[in-house]
């Protein structure tokens, strides 16, 4: 990634600036770099120290993991200091870079984030709700304690762990900054999000990371609690403002208010279609399926890059205010018209699988019927062009047509994608290879991507300086993202599929089972082919196939393979990322493929279960087993 150079042994008065970021040692093993310094003695030395460097660093961009690594590395270094601290420290400096800007915002905006493994872990008597841990203050730890302490000051309290809760709950727009309290590991998984989006944030880390009765420097805590404003708080660019913008596009007011219905504002309150007026039934169930669920990270990225192209004005402090303005609303309705034909494409596509849930709930066609759930995703995709169309008067002939295109294109490449994936599952042939694996993908992924940033390019100006950069880019985003998301399957996720191996039992092409095919000796293989040809209507069948299906791709070692693919695409779109001249929009190209490749652990092995009385998991996996 290129970014100004650095100076890190700069000391006293010199001012030390970003480093290059370093892509090798993403996803290499870190857990020896999370050690935390053994006295509070040395750890107040440290902490001193990270002050006095994120003083002197530059604060109008965030910084990311990898330029925080390399500032936290020479600060070590010349501390005298093991490199095992480099975790902690980066903790630390962090915090010190982003606490004035914390301590600008009011502790009522402020979300107090704090570990349920202060607790005691025997006899607490506090039960877990959808937020976390609800704590019954009964005075045994220090979570109470620091709740209180928190919430007399205005502060939102949560006690629970990770970054998707967080980036909701900042995205909702009830918070704007984060000051925490978590151990080291929770600390690495969260740190990119958290920090790449700009969000001002602090944290202590926890003193070990045993996950029972832990326990943390308390006055620090106290004092960040405490922390008060400062004069001339620099402030640092931050994607909330768009991430909000991109949300609220889809709350019922400013869905309403960028695309108004004409049908009338019929609410869906039921599974059945007697109780709705038949001419406004398809666009009600059309807009209450546009507003429901999902990251809206398709228009984040079209606005997102039309800023970024167009002086950065969302990212800075006066961003939410800038978004708001009426004259920005053209920009609004082209991006909504790609989440328009993403939640139109999911419609059909459930159809083709019959899947059964999408976003926690039935599917548009499990809850309406088949005919009128085709028909949803339909006018959806009318809603997708007028949305762009009726903007030619403020966008220009050209650009309105530029961006039809774009759209256009994006929807055949999709529609090619989902074809080859349906003619592959229906043809009954299971032979598949890798690279007509990753030829799917590229047409059915990769394209939503393509269409989003080529959009917030063509709506800023001319574009024919990153078309191809940005194809590349969007296509190896694409793949990974779909590879990540076949490992994803072998998952329960009950926010949207609930049986792992979801992609096995629905017949769907997958690199996964184009990889095992390629690994596995011609036996296996034909066992394999077998298994995946043999109906499995009863939930032993299924989950006795699903179980052979797994110890075949760890036997091929399939997982690995996989997310070595991933490495491979993502490194290609930081290439494609580092011919993009323009400052702000290769920062934010960088920004999603740390936060759209978010890595996934590795699937764990086969367990072994009874498929019926007379039929265990654990028998051989050859081409003549067969399911009870």
């Amino acid at each position: 990634m290129a970014t100004a150079p650095v100076n890190q042994g700069a000391t006293s008065d010199e001012q030390p600036v970003i480093a290059e970021s370093t892509t090798g040692s993403r996803r290499r093993q870190t857990s020896h770099l999370k050690l935390v310094p053994e006295t509070i003695e040395l750890r107040e030395a440290l902490r001193a120290k990270c002050r006095e460097v994120a003083a002197k660093l530059p604060k109008d961009v965030p910084l990311t993991k990898d330029e925080l690594e390399q500032v936290s590395r020479r600060l070590l270094l010349e501390a005298g200091q093991p490199e095992g601290y480099v975790g902690w420290t980066m903790v630390v400096l962090s915090s010190a870079f982003w606490e004035d800007q914390v301590a600008a915002v009011e502790p009522s905006r402020r979300l107090f984030l704090l570990p349920h493994c202060l607790k005691h872990a025997e006899g607490c008597p506090a039960d877990y709700d959808d937020y976390g841990l609800d704590c019954e203050r009964c005075g045994a730890c220090s979570i109470a304690d620091f709740r209180s302490e928190a919430e007399k000051m205005g502060y939102r309290v949560l006690v629970a762990e990770g970054s998707p809760i967080v980036l909701k709950i900042i995205v909702s727009g009830y918070v704007d900054a984060i000051v925490g309290v978590a151990c080291l590991n929770v600390l690495e998984k969260a740190i990119d999000k958290i920090l790449l989006a700009g969000i001002p944030c602090m944290a202590i880390p926890l003193l070990s990371s045993d996950c029972r009765n832990t326990s943390v420097d308390e006055p620090w805590v106290h004092e960040m609690i405490n922390v008060r404003p400062r004069e001339h708080a620099q402030s640092t660019r931050s994607y909330v403002h768009l991430m909000r913008a991109a949300a609220s596009m889809f709350s019922p007011d400013e869905l309403e208010r960028l695309a108004p219905r004409l049908r009338g504002k019929a609410r869906i309150e039921s599974q059945s279609l007697k109780e709705l007026d038949p001419i406004s039934a398809t666009e009600a169930i059309a807009y209450d399926f546009l507003a429901k669920g999902g990251k809206y990270a398709r228009p984040f990225i079209t606005l997102a890059v039309h800023d970024a192209l167009t002086g950065g004005r969302g990212t800075q402090a006066d961003g939410a205010k800038f978004l708001s303005d009426e004259s920005y609303d053209s920009v609004k309705r082209a991006a909504m018209s790609i989440e328009a034909f993403h939640k139109a494409s999911l419609v059909h596509d459930d159809i083709q699988d019959d899947d059964a849930y999408r976003y926690g709930e039935d599917t548009v066609h499990r809850r309406f019927g088949l005919a009128t759930a085709i028909n949803i995703g339909d006018y959806l995709i009318g809603l997708g062009y007028r949305l762009v169309s009726r903007e030619t008067g403020k966008l220009g002939s050209d650009t309105t047509a530029d961006v039809m295109d774009n759209l256009a294109e994006a929807h055949l490449k999709l529609s090619e994608g989902q074809g080859a994936e349906l003619a592959w599952r229906d043809s009954g042939n299971r032979q598949l290879s890798p690279l007509d694996a990753l030829r799917i993908y590229a047409l059915k992924t990769a394209p939503a991507f393509e269409a989003a940033l080529l959009t917030g390019v063509r709506l800023a100006g001319p574009a024919d300086e990153f078309k191809q950069p940005l194809k590349v880019f969007a296509r190896n985003l694409g793949v990974a993202f779909q590879i990540l998301n076949d490992l994803k399957d072998w998952r329960e996720d009950p926010t949207n599929k609930v049986l792992a191996g979801g992609d096995i039992s629905g017949g769907r092409p997958t690199l996964l089972w184009a990889l095992a095919l390629e690994g596995l000796p011609e036996e296996q293989r034909q066992a394999l082919i077998s298994l995946a040809d043999q109906t499995a209507d009863r939930p032993e069948q299924l989950s006795y196939r699903l179980t052979q299906v797994r110890r075949a791709y760890h036997q091929a070692n399939v997982f690995e393979k996989a997310q070595r693919l991933v490495e491979k695409h993502r490194e290609r779109a930081e290439a494609a990322a580092d011919e993009i001249q323009v400052e702000e929009l290769r920062r934010l190209l960088y920004y999603l493929i740390d936060t759209v490749l978010e890595p996934e652990a590795a699937p764990a092995p086969p367990q072994i279960i009874v498929a019926s009385d007379d039929l265990a998991a654990s028998l051989p996996l050859t081409a003549n087993t067969k399911l009870a």
